[in-house]
């Protein structure tokens, strides 16, 4: 099954190689656009339609599943020195963070405020890391996979913790902005099937990502998700809750302690 998703995968970025839309796609099939955007948003792909895709975008199947080597090769998670190295030069970081929003090298030219010459040493910097690849003609090419995220409680994220009061100083109420704060108690189970829905609604977000990628930059804006899930009470509070072991009934071991 994985495997077949990775195909999926392979054949949205070789369509975007050869600069080929949905709509393209489908004039060539004859089918409807929404009906071959209907594919790919829900990976149902049968080996003859795989193949119908293949011949239509002029893309060979071996040359296709050829891309399954570089994927095992690519990294989900960097080491605790290459975080810091990246989070220890704000101009690095930002590189780092246009290369994982997918932009190219005049894209960033144009958003940052950071000279030619500064951003060709700053993104030849990330190559050496092994974040990124740095082709010829200034092309950026990531290496880390679609699954990568920041180490827990790592270098990158304590920078955000550091900085999480700018985060949260707005009232979230514009265009495609929200923040939700519930409180309630569950049994174990249910805690955990929530954690496993907000992973879900994290690799949504992520995928939706990856497919926005084809559009122009002009329409990507920069969104930042925060997902976040524990047990916890407000500092202010705490003082007068009372410890586990107060909870617990005499034999037996303490209980969690909660709101």
């Amino acid at each position: 099954m994985a495997q077949a998703l990775d195909i999926v995968d392979l054949l949205k970025a070789a369509l975007k190689g050869r600069g080929l839309t949905y709509a393209d796609l489908a004039e060539k099939l004859e089918q409807s656009e929404s009906s071959v955007k209907r594919w790919f948003s829900q990976r149902s792909f049968t080996l003859q339609r795989i193949d119908a895709v293949c011949a239509a975008a002029g893309i060979d199947f071996a040359e296709l599943t050829g891309g399954f080597d570089r994927e095992a090769r690519l990294v989900s998670r960097l080491s605790e020195a290459q975080e810091r190295e990246i989070v220890s030069e704000p101009r690095l970081f930002l590189a780092a963070l246009g290369a994982l929003n997918l932009l190219q090298f005049e894209d960033m030219l144009r958003f940052y405020k950071i000279e030619r010459t500064e951003l060709i040493g700053l993104l030849a910097h990330l190559d050496r890391i092994g974040f990124i690849d740095f082709l010829p003609n200034n092309r950026v090419r990531l290496r880390v996979a679609r699954s990568f995220s920041w180490i827990p409680n790592g270098p990158i994220m304590q920078a955000f913790k550091n900085n999480a009061a700018d985060y949260f100083a707005s009232d979230f109420a514009g265009a495609g902005e929200t923040m939700l704060l519930v409180n309630g108690r569950l049994s174990p189970a249910a805690s955990l099937a929530l954690v496993e829905k907000l992973r879900k609604l994290a690799r949504d977000f992520t995928q939706q990502h990856w497919d926005d990628g084809q559009l122009p930059l002009a329409e990507r804006v920069p969104i930042s998700l925060l997902v976040a899930c524990r047990s916890w009470a407000p500092t202010k509070v705490r003082p007068f809750l009372r410890s586990a072991d107060e909870l617990a009934p005499k034999g037996q071991g303490p209980q969690t302690r909660s709101t």
